[in-house]
């Protein structure tokens, strides 16, 4: 049973205090102990799952100072407290079951660029991409490369030295940290940088913490030089941490920063960084070499980097296999042909970088020439390769190489690779023959496995496939990464060579050896009673505290196995999430995800309320409650028979009983339900899905609000209200009466009735309605231009005069247009959890629709989230039990088209215009977004798809009232910009039904749909 809040634990209720006093104390960020926020942040993108006991976001420095020194009360001095950026770690690194003090909601502003000296100077919740975006315009980035670049902070990479693609090159984040301003334990705010002996003895003299850090850290350096060379290895991967090989520089300044970076918060909280920025390379080219050998691609990358690329990647099959099946193939499939008979293996993704395309034509002919001479050789195992030409076509691959990571976890069934022994470094030429042997221990196990990685650096991502749910297999985790360590250390490596220790820290002691208790003093030094993020990496020697050990802290797997497999099985779309936090992307031009982006809490993410929903089925399964069938009998309850006990339970709510079904609640209500995650989710984590078989469960124990109703009987009462139109748009268009429908009904802002009649409209000029008597008397000849057009109760009812531009513009471009009979397509009722109502409606509506697709006729729909509802919430409430039409989206079916088209020889003007599109239809048919260029094309205009992301309307969501305030704020992110573009009025169209009316609703701009722009210029020419 999952506790309520006032039943809390004198663990708790201590945190609790020190939470109070935060406040009393002048603390102006954000304070979360509720249960919500807590299980929001019990994972991260590791295997492990621990509840803290509270969540902090600071506003400033200052904010982090009040709470260090809050921690130096006696009461208090054994508060836990943990730094958290991105939350990407994969290794538990930021978990922690005390206070999760995250730096990424408030602490994320870029302070100072400095372009002529190439430097930024940053808050440590900037996220990476945000500031290469930032000073991309001055041609400068900030150059550590990592997959999760649009999410992971730049103090989660300082606090985890973190490097990617390129390290050979470019190094980690430590060789790009100019100065670190860092709060101690003592409540002092530091500024380090390198520093000559002379400041470093004035330092030394003080009595605060910096003080006796520097003392205990000079002394170790000088002392122990031999000792420190002997044990740690050359690698362009060295260690990662209290790196007591680089206490100081080569120019022998002494620098404390090289021990701050990647001491993942366990010596103070990194508030700020002043960051080396690099000039980015004129050009860019990537050559793609494809193997019928992941072993031959191995071998081959040290012969590769004797041509001296910027870096080389390498990619397995099942990587590939699982990047064909996502949404990011469309952008590179050109790049990897599959001739025929070939089986690929492996690809080597060979990147050259330089000032002129001449410069790097002329290098990467020296390969080229060598793999034409290579491709000769009939026993070679090399198949082919391509080149990739231009920083944006290298950047599609890029960014596909970037989601490997996500898309290891999106696997079939319940064994899922999963990060435990991901990121060991070996020299590079030995590399090879220690995957080989890494292989062979993975295969004694019987396990699979992807593998991807910088074979430059000698770093290689493995990740074994195992159900942690199954806790025979919980074992393996002690056993491969025991073998995986020795192994490690056979081939003169590191176990961490690139995402940080974590509960890994178990190994340190081994690889630092007698070095160990070194490091243990620069620990006591700065944290004498283990308080910052404590048993990872070492402990004070003093306190006798230990490490974590890899299979003693609690594992997600271990919750999810208390949920029966039928209670997982009916919330699947969210059981599998792996926590790589795509959903985080900071982009506001990217659909995913505007719900955390409006509000920027981690509850309202697709992996906040992937989190609450598996904690929510783990306390209905302990107290025995089997959903699947709950939401039978919520199907077959009467209204009337159910209503007392929910009226009861709401009175109880209103009172302030607690359920946490309450806050799971509030998270899915912020979901806009535009399945921009489905789309974009390594993982496929569906959030509308599982959020609306939530709410068919809370509102069988719960009263609905009136909204929901509204809401779920639009469709059906549309067209009664649609005969006398005048009444219903004064009402809504009445400001005062407006502001009353809010405040009763909870909705406001409501679209108004076209002024336009469909029905009387299509007599008057002669628009045919689909029947089956009407298409069986076309003939042969018209049968093969005939097309359906799908109606849907948002453009048919509010955007009439769409509908009868599409039929205007389908016959003057020679087609016989029809228009299937009205039927609610039954979305809204599906997005409220109407779940019942929802099956009714779609069956009636597919009984018409089958009806017609009898005569081979295409259909087509008009509004993306309506149409492709067909695809989606159709097919998963009917599987394989019910057929369903192919309905395709306009663009789809007219691109097509090509020949008929062409036919036409319509000439229009050479105008271009520029299209923002539906977030379903953008990351959910990919595709159809490039058939909407290619049907301007044809037709002689230009079209550009503009970088947007949610309009933040997606449905009715904006209409709702206690959603309005999000929904502007999302708007405001890119839409608004966009919309209002002098340079782009009058060329602006949209796609969706929802985004043309958020814009008419919040900045009074009337913008059209693309076939209402193809129709104007046809009547124009015409003319």
């Amino acid at each position: 049973m999952i506790p309520k809040l006032s039943e809390v634990s004198p663990v708790q209720a201590k945190y609790l205090s020190f939470i109070e006093r935060l406040k009393v104390s002048g603390f102006q960020g954000d304070t979360n102990p509720d249960y919500a926020n807590r299980v929001a942040l019990s994972t991260d993108n590791s295997i492990y799952q621990v509840l803290p006991q509270g969540v902090i976001y600071p506003a400033s420095a200052e904010d982090i100072q009040l709470i260090t020194r809050l921690s130096n009360e006696e009461e208090f001095h054994d508060i836990v407290l943990s730094a958290r950026g991105g939350g990407t770690g994969t290794n538990g690194q930021s978990l922690s079951d005390g206070l999760i003090v995250d730096l990424s909601k408030h602490m994320n502003k870029i302070l100072e660029v400095n372009v002529e000296e190439g430097w930024a100077r940053v808050q440590s919740g900037v996220v990476k991409d945000q500031l290469n975006k930032a000073v991309a315009s001055d041609g400068l980035f900030f150059a550590p490369e990592l997959s999760t670049s649009n999410r992971a902070t730049i103090g989660g990479m300082i606090n985890t030295d973190a490097s990617g693609q390129g390290s050979v090159m470019y190094g980690k984040t430590r060789d790009h940290v100019l100065e670190l301003k860092t709060v101690l334990l003592d409540g002092s705010l530091i500024k380090t940088h390198p520093i000559d002996d002379e400041t470093l003895e004035d330092i030394k003299q003080g009595s605060d913490y910096q003080a006796h850090a520097c003392r205990i850290v000079d002394t170790i350096q000088k002392t122990k030089q031999d000792e420190i060379k002997a044990t740690f290895p050359e690698l362009n991967r060295c260690l990662t941490g209290y790196d007591l090989a680089h206490i100081r520089d080569n120019n022998g300044q002494f620098n404390l920063n090289n021990i701050l970076c990647g001491s993942e918060g366990t010596l103070g909280f990194i508030v700020e960084a002043k960051v080396n920025l690099l000039k980015i390379p004129t050009y860019a080219a990537l050559v793609n070499i494809r193997y019928d050998s992941f072993e031959a691609s191995l071998r081959h990358a040290k012969e590769l980097l004797s041509v001296q690329p910027t870096s080389i990647e390498t990619v397995d099959s099942k990587v590939l296999g699982l990047a064909k099946n996502d949404i990011i193939w469309n952008s590179v499939a050109e790049f990897f042909p599959q001739n025929s008979g070939e089986d690929t293996q492996g690809i080597n993704l060979v990147e050259y970088t330089g000032d002129s395309e001449d410069e790097v034509n002329t290098r990467i002919k020296v390969l080229t020439d060598l793999l034409d001479i290579l491709a000769q050789d009939p026993s070679s195992s090399f198949q082919g390769y391509t080149i990739a030409n231009g920083h944006s076509n290298v950047n599609k691959i890029w960014a596909m190489r970037k989601k490997s990571v996500g898309l290891l976890g999106n696997a079939e069934g319940e064994k899922r690779p999963v990060p435990f022994v991901e990121d060991t470094a070996v020299p590079p030429e030995n590399l090879a023959d220690f995957i080989m042997e890494f292989r062979d221990v993975l295969d004694s196990y019987g396990v699979t496995y992807g593998m991807f990685g910088h074979v430059d650096a000698g770093v290689l991502h493995v990740r074994p496939a195992l159900d942690l749910k199954d806790d025979s297999q919980e074992p393996m985790i002690r056993d491969i990464t025991d073998k995986v360590v020795a192994l490690t250390q056979k081939y003169n490596g590191l176990l961490w060579g690139e995402h940080g220790k974590g509960v890994r820290s178990e190994y340190a002691p081994a690889f630092f050896g007698d070095l160990y208790t070194s490091v243990q003093q620069i620990k006591g030094a700065f944290d004498p009673r283990n308080q910052l993020n404590p048993g990872k990496i070492a402990t004070p020697f003093e306190l006798g505290a230990e490490l974590l050990k890899i299979d003693e802290v609690p594992m997600r797997g271990q919750l999810d196995r208390q949920i029966p497999i039928s209670n997982r099985d009916q919330f699947k779309e969210g059981m599998y999430c792996n926590g790589n936090g795509a959903c985080f992307n900071f982009d506001p031009n990217d659909a995913m995800c505007p719900s955390w982006k409006g509000t920027r809490q981690r509850i309202h993410s697709p992996k906040g309320r992937a989190s609450l929903m598996r904690e929510w089925l783990r306390g209905m399964s302990e107290q025995g409650v089997d959903v699947k069938k709950a939401s039978y009998d919520s199907r077959h309850t009467s209204f009337i028979s159910s209503f007392l006990p929910r009226l009861r339970n709401t009175l109880a709510k209103k009172k302030g009983e607690y359920d946490f079904s309450h806050e799971v609640h509030e998270s899915m209500m912020g979901c806009l339900a535009c399945k921009s995650c489905v789309g974009q989710c390594p993982i496929k984590v569906d959030v509308p899905e599982f959020r609306s078989k939530f709410l068919e469960l809370y509102y069988s124990r719960y009263l609905r609000p009136l909204k929901d109703y509204a809401i779920g009987g639009l469709e059906y009462a549309m067209p009664a209200l649609s005969v006398v139109p005048q009444p219903y748009n004064w009402i809504v268009g009445n400001r005062f009466l407006n502001h009353m429908i809010s405040k009763i009904v909870g909705v406001e802002d409501s679209p108004k009735f076209s002024k336009h009649n469909l029905k009387r409209e299509m007599a008057r000029r002669g628009i045919r309605l689909a029947t089956p008597l009407a298409i069986e008397a076309l003939s042969p000849k018209d049968r093969k231009r005939a097309v359906i057009v799908v109606q849907d109760a948002f453009t048919s009812y509010f955007e009439t005069e769409l509908v009868l531009d599409m039929m205007e513009l389908l016959s003057r471009l020679g087609f016989q247009a029809y228009i299937a009979p009205y039927m609610p397509n039954g979305k809204p009722l599906h997005v409220h959890g109407f779940l019942r109502s929802f099956e009714k409606t779609a069956r009636k509506n597919l009984d018409m629709l089958q009806n017609l697709s009898f005569y081979g006729i295409p259909m087509i729909g008009i509004d993306p989230s309506m149409t492709l509802t067909y695809r989606s919430e159709y097919a998963k409430v009917f599987g394989t039990s019910r057929p369903i039409p192919k309905i395709q989206l306009m663009q789809e079916w007219l691109a097509s088209q090509t020949k008929h088209l062409e036919k036409q020889a319509i000439a229009v003007k050479d105008e271009t215009f520029h299209m923002m599109a539906h977030c379903t239809e953008k990351t959910n048919a990919a595709p159809s977004i490039q058939d909407w260029k290619k049907v301007f094309e044809l037709l002689g205009l230009g079209l550009q798809v503009e970088n947007v992301g949610c309009c933040g309307m997606a449905g009715t969501y904006g209409h709702e009232s206690s959603n309005k305030a999000t929904s502007v704020e999302i708007y405001d992110l890119s839409w608004k910009e966009k919309v209002n573009d002098p340079s782009l009025q009058g060329k602006l169209v949209a796609t969706g039904y929802s985004c043309r009316c958020q814009a008419k609703r919040i900045d009074d701009k009337e913008i059209k749909h693309p076939a209402q722009v193809l129709l104007d210029h046809i009547k124009s020419d015409l003319s």
